[in-house]
């Protein structure tokens, strides 16, 4: 694998930058790069400029609307987006279900399902978790059972899903449901895609550390949903589920919002004075950055050398990349209120909703770390918690 980029690769990455540096608005790089809250027309809003670009999907192959890029421009462009501050693209559609319905679905779902979530005119949520089937997702319960009607053959819907971001703001959700209860628990799992407007749907909120609104419960009670709906086989849902974690936990990394966060922290610790230094001047605290950047090279590497077999599906090197993203990115939060101090304590939900400007006062800088600090304690508990993610390396690589 060559770690030069080509003459090809830079006039690309020129021709991102000179996109991103046009239709980005101002006020929606501000909210990012301040760790302000982003609310729905936010992400809608730059998913349909990138949409317009044909860039929504840089993943996808031409055959379905994606723009058909390399592994490296791939690279770049999610690297040149986290440098410049834009919103991401919601993976819940793009990055998890759309391949599932691309390599397992059928004609019909492809046709119908794939240019909304391209045009972001369906809004996806995931129903995975369930209360006691979380990192043992295959003890789920929420259960279907198939019938019959005069409008045609369906699945009737009971149960529980919790934690699911962004629920609130869904029009869709993809969801593992227990069609067999009689087989081995992986075997009696089938894939769904249901409306999140059917009759029999409730959404609750889960207000998390950060006082935010991020993540729900979502409950079924007999919901009805189309047999059409249901993705490839019954009970051959846990062989889409791998399939769909294994994109998840790729994108997990994050290593070009990671790249733009080391250089938050590093701006941080020049600010900060300890007895007239900068802190950054303190061996011990310059030594812990410095750990950090060589860890987050380290994972770049081996991103790109994942990205280099294009011709493959995520398979369990998928794990290392969601295990390391993940402590990096926990690494930077805890940093960053280490150089704050004490004015990282104190957080206001107000601030954070706020896109307007703020006057440059001492503590501004500060406002949102301690709830950024919050918010990322969940990522090494999503997309399967890094404990199973080392016992998926520790089988499959590893041969333990």
């Amino acid at each position: 694998m060559d770690l030069n980029y080509t003459d090809d690769d830079l006039a690309f990455r020129d021709r991102v930058r000179a996109f991103l540096e046009a239709e980005l608005p101002a006020a929606l790089r501000h909210k990012v790069l301040s760790h302000l809250r982003l609310d729905k027309d936010d992400y809608v809003r730059w998913h349909r400029t990138l949409a317009r670009q044909g860039w929504a999907a840089p993943g996808w192959p031409a055959q379905y609307g994606g723009p058909g890029w390399t592994p490296v421009q791939r690279h770049i462009f999610e690297e040149e987006c986290a440098r410049a501050g834009t919103p991401p693209v919601l993976p819940f559609g793009v990055n998890m279900v759309a391949p599932v319905i691309m390599a397992f679905g059928s004609q019909a779902q492809k046709d119908h399902y794939l240019p909304r979530i391209l045009s972001c005119e369906d809004w996806w949520c995931q129903g995975y978790s369930e209360p006691g089937a979380g990192s043992d997702l295959a003890s789920l319960k929420t259960v279907a059972v198939r019938g019959h009607d005069a409008e045609g053959q369906h699945y009737i819907v009971n149960g529980q899903k919790t934690w699911t971001t962004l629920a609130q703001h869904a029009d869709m959700i993809f969801c593992l449901v227990r069609t067999d209860t009689g087989v081995r628990k992986q075997e009696g799992i089938s894939f769904l895609l249901i409306d999140m407007h059917a009759p029999g749907i409730t959404v609750r909120p889960i207000v998390i550390l950060d006082e935010d609104h991020e993540v729900n419960e979502v409950f079924f009670d007999n919901v009805r949903v189309p047999v059409a709906n249901l993705v490839g086989q019954e009970n051959k849902g846990w062989t889409y589920a791998k399939y769909l974690l294994g994109h998840e936990r790729t994108g997990i990394a994050a290593v070009g919002r990671s790249k733009r966060e080391l250089g938050r922290l590093k701006a941080l610790a020049w600010r900060e004075c300890k007895d007239g230094r900068a802190l950054i001047e303190d061996p011990l605290f310059a030594a812990k950055v410095a750990d950090l950047d060589i860890e987050l090279m380290a994972l770049e590497m081996t991103v790109l050398r994942v990205l280099a077999r294009a011709d493959a599906a995520p398979g369990p090197e998928a794990s290392v990349l969601k295990v390391r993203g993940t402590e990096i990115q926990q690494r930077l939060t805890e940093l960053m209120v280490e150089a704050a101090g004490p004015l990282a304590l104190p957080f206001d939900p107000a601030y954070l909703a706020s896109a307007a400007p703020h006057s440059v006062i001492d503590d501004d800088f500060a406002a949102p770390l301690l709830s950024h600090y919050f918010n990322y304690r969940k990522t090494s508990i999503y997309g399967g918690s890094n404990e199973i993610q080392r016992n998926i390396i520790a089988q499959m690589i590893l041969g333990l």
